[in-house]
């Protein structure tokens, strides 16, 4: 059994059926999935559904970006604030500040967290087998595992948060 990584769509089928051929089935793909990537719905879910292969989405916090901690400011000790990263370039960006901002209002308006929201938002999909999160503290683990505990989205949510991302 395999799993392959950040495989697009093309590149899955190709992977998947190449082992198919050698008797060792795809089981999983890990992508980067999350509110404000959502390049996998663009056939890749889908294609791994057909083949039986599931999915782990890894920073599906958009790696900090989605618990809203830097709307602000980026924190002197948080991880966008070291060298190197790709997550300033990657998220925290003029056009993706309103969204976050009107994701976080719409999460608190559930009673959520704007982690949770991110969270559930990716769970919701039955391609999602898991995700990865990177916790700093145990409370984050903590607070992101209630969504286990909460209403599920429904159509008109997944609906209106598709409004607010594709708005701004």
């Amino acid at each position: 059994m395999w799993g392959i990584s950040n495989y697009r769509e093309e590149e899955a089928r190709k992977a998947a059926a190449i082992l198919r051929e050698l008797h060792t089935p795809c089981l999983v793909d890990q992508i980067r999935y999350n509110l404000l990537e959502r390049w996998p719905e663009d056939g890749l879910l889908e294609a791994l559904e057909e083949n039986g292969a599931g999915c782990i989405c890894f920073s599906p916090l958009a790696q900090g970006a989605l618990t809203g901690k830097y709307l602000t400011k980026i924190p002197e000790d948080s991880r966008a604030a070291k060298k190197g990263t790709t997550v300033a370039e990657r998220y925290i960006k003029e056009e993706n500040r309103e969204k976050i901002q009107r994701l976080q209002r719409f999460a608190g308006e559930r009673g959520q967290s704007l982690a949770q929201l991110a969270l559930m938002w990716v769970l919701r999909r039955r391609e999602v087998t898991s995700v990865l999160i990177g916790a700093s503290r145990p409370e984050q683990i903590a607070e992101n595992v209630k969504i286990l505990f909460q209403k599920p989205l429904d159509s008109g949510e997944q609906e209106e948060i598709d409004r607010i991302l594709a708005s701004c």
